[in-house]
C-alpha cells in the first residue's frame, strides 16, 4: 500500500484516462449533498457532532423526545432541498449506460429526485417511519401532521428552519425539547423510529448483499463525497480493491480508503462529477 506522501496528486484527466470505457458503480456520501444545502458530518468545515445511537434511541424516552423534536424541524428543511449538479451528473452517467448503479450513504433521496433509478439507499430514507413493535411503515409526511397536532406552535417557537443548524439525517439542533410530545404508533401504540440506520445499528443483510453485487457488476468503483469513516461504506472500497477493481475517490479531506484508492481527487464533488459526465 502507498502512503499519502507517495501518491501523486491526481487530476480529472487522470481519472478520465483510468475510467474511460469502464462500467462504474458509485458510492456516495454526505459530501454529494452539501451543494444542495445539507451539511455533512465530517467535512473540513463541519462542526463536531455526537450522533444519537440506536441504543440511546430505543432505551431512553428522553432521547427519543429530543430526537423527534429536532427531527420535526430538520425534516422540514430536507424535504425542501433539491438535487444539485453532482446528483444530476450521476443520473446522466446512468442514462448513458456508464454507471451500472449507485450505493448512497445518504438518506435524503436526492439521487432519486435527480433521476437515478438503480439506487441502494444503504442507510435508509428520511421519508419513512417504522414502528419497532408491529413493523408498520408510514410516511414521514403523515407523521409530521400528527406531530404538529400534538405540538401546536412548536415550529413557530423555535424560529425559522433556516436559523437552525441542520444535520444530514434531517436532524436539527434545538436546546429546549423537554416539552415536546412524540407520537406513538397509531396502530399499536409502539415506538416509532425513522427508517434510517442509526449509529450502532446494522444495515440489513439483504441490502448489503445487493450492494456487494452492484460493486461486482462494475469494472471500477467511484467514491464521491464520503470520508469512509464508518465501515458500512468502507467495506465496499475494500472489496473493490481486493478484487483488483480500480477505486477513484473524490473528496475534500482525507478518507479511510485513501490507501486503497487508485486515484484520489481533493476537488469539489459537483464540479468533478459534472466534468466526468461530460467527458466519459
Amino acid at each position: 500500500m502507498r502512503s499519502d506522501t507517495d501518491r501523486p496528486t491526481a487530476t480529472v484527466e487522470d481519472v478520465l484516462d483510468l475510467l474511460r470505457g469502464k462500467r462504474l458503480t458509485a458510492l456516495t456520501g454526505a459530501g454529494v449533498s452539501t451543494d444542495s444545502g445539507i451539511p455533512d458530518y465530517r467535512g473540513p468545515d463541519s462542526p463536531p457532532r455526537t450522533p444519537m445511537t440506536y441504543q440511546q434511541f430505543v432505551g431512553d424516552e428522553s432521547f427519543r423526545r429530543h430526537y423527534w423534536a429536532r427531527n420535526h424541524v430538520g425534516w422540514q428543511h430536507v424535504n425542501r432541498t433539491h438535487p444539485n449538479a453532482g446528483h444530476r451528473a450521476l443520473a446522466t452517467l446512468e442514462d448513458r449506460g456508464i454507471l451500472v448503479g449507485l450505493i448512497t450513504q445518504n438518506v435524503d433521496l436526492l439521487h432519486e429526485d435527480a433521476g437515478s433509478r438503480n439506487v441502494i439507499d444503504l442507510h435508509g430514507r428520511y421519508d419513512r417511519v417504522i414502528c419497532l413493535q408491529c413493523g408498520r411503515v408510514i410516511s414521514r409526511e403523515h407523521l409530521a401532521e400528527r406531530l404538529s397536532a400534538l405540538n401546536p406552535g412548536f415550529l413557530e417557537s423555535v424560529g425559522e428552519v433556516a436559523d437552525i443548524e441542520i444535520a444530514p439525517d434531517a436532524d436539527a439542533v434545538i436546546e429546549q425539547t423537554a416539552h415536546f410530545h412524540p407520537a406513538p404508533c397509531e396502530f399499536c401504540g409502539g415506538v416509532l423510529k425513522p427508517e434510517i440506520v442509526y449509529f450502532g445499528e446494522n444495515v440489513p443483510r439483504e441490502r448489503v448483499q445487493r450492494a456487494f453485487a452492484m460493486v461486482d457488476d462494475a469494472d471500477a468503483l467511484l467514491v464521491a463525497g464520503s470520508s469512509l469513516t464508518v465501515m458500512s461504506g468502507l467495506r465496499f472500497v475494500r472489496h473493490a480493491a481486493k478484487t483488483d477493481k480500480p477505486v477513484v475517490i473524490v473528496n475534500r479531506g482525507a478518507t479511510r480508503g485513501d490507501d486503497l484508492a487508485t486515484l484520489k481527487l481533493e476537488t469539489g464533488v459537483s464540479e468533478t462529477l459534472t466534468a466526468l459526465a461530460a467527458r466519459l
